[in-house]
């Protein structure tokens, strides 16, 4: 066959996508993992994708788990897998690892930690790979939430990076936050508080067998206190992981915050926003990218530097052609 008839015969995109949306909505575990492939790689096709896949997402308990490298993440959320498993919910699960140095992809294979789920049906497990975007999470992480919201799966748990004061974007993408601390941290947790721990749901006192659990207790519900203001007052849950021990107990103030969540309002207005965020996100890049593919913009930065012209008149020039350029090209 020649490569011109092979061609003729290859579907369009779109055509291929409705294909992969319908074998996604069955949970074939190779459509799941070629459309989270697809939104990771982003372009056009990213964004084909998800204008299929978004419409039918938004049913599904969306579940955040963030927290210091070495705080049981993986095990914990391995842990509250089994236990939606055992009421009959299934569960898609996103790790977001560091990215390899050497092949791009996600470096630690949550997993490789989550064996005990890695046979069931009703679970689907799949690492991505930060790319070097900031905050903990991938940057197609929410896109990835859709997709496995969309195949229908009853919740999505997302495990991030080992987050510090500043990553915090795990909001943004999720219904619920769960920030994990461990016994020892010590000044650690005043040294978080501004940042990981005002965005916390629930807090979870993971490896609470451990000298020093109690005071690790004390000290979070101590930080807890001085929030004045809060309508939520996140619950602190202790937890060993490894065990099994207070998971059921956590998936109870899970589904409280949740409750209260749709009672007060909350749910709709924190989707929203991460609609907005989402959206802003998009103009970003593809305003950037419009200066650098069509006005420009390395060889306007050169011009600047030379002439010493301020960056504020350099970015009204290069939005000012951006906007020129869309409008010929209508």
């Amino acid at each position: 066959m020649s490569a011109r008839a092979s061609a003729a015969r290859r579907p369009a995109p779109g055509e291929d996508h409705d294909r992969l949306v319908e074998r996604l909505r069955a949970r074939e575990p190779r459509a799941l993992g070629r459309a989270i492939s697809v939104v990771e790689n982003g372009g056009r096709a990213q964004a084909d994708l998800v204008r299929r896949v978004y419409p039918l997402a938004g049913r599904a308990r969306v579940v955040g788990v963030t927290g210091p490298p070495g705080a049981g993440k993986s095990t914990l959320v391995d842990r509250l897998a089994a236990a939606l498993r055992r009421r009959g919910d299934t569960v898609g699960i996103l790790c977001v690892d560091p990215t390899s140095p050497y092949s791009g992809g996600a470096l630690l294979g949550d997993r490789i930690r989550m064996q005990g789920q890695a046979t069931d049906e009703g679970v689907f497990i799949r690492s991505m790979a930060t790319r070097g975007a900031m905050g903990g999470l991938a940057r197609a992480t929410r896109d990835a939430v859709d997709v496995l919201d969309a195949a229908g799966f009853d919740w999505v748990l997302v495990e991030t990076v080992g987050v510090g004061q500043d990553e915090i974007d795990v909001v943004s993408n999720v219904d619920t936050v769960l920030v994990v601390a461990v016994p020892g941290l010590g000044d650690d947790i005043q040294a978080i508080k501004a940042g990981i721990m005002e965005i916390a749901d629930v807090f979870v006192l993971n490896k609470a067998d451990r000298e020093g659990a109690d005071r690790a207790f004390k000290d979070i519900a101590t930080l807890l206190s001085l929030a004045e203001g809060r309508e939520w007052v996140p619950p602190i849950v202790r937890t060993v992981a490894p065990r099994g021990e207070g998971v059921e107990d956590l998936l109870g103030e899970i589904e409280r915050h949740r409750a209260w969540m749709e009672r007060e309002g909350r749910l709709e207005k924190r989707r929203r926003e991460q609609l907005r965020l989402r959206v802003v996100a998009i103009l970003k890049e593809r305003v950037l990218a419009a200066a650098r593919d069509e006005a420009g913009f390395e060889g306007a930065l050169e011009r600047a530097y030379a002439a010493r012209t301020d960056p504020y008149r350099v970015a009204d020039e290069l939005f000012r052609e951006v906007v020129e350029a869309e409008r010929a090209r209508r």
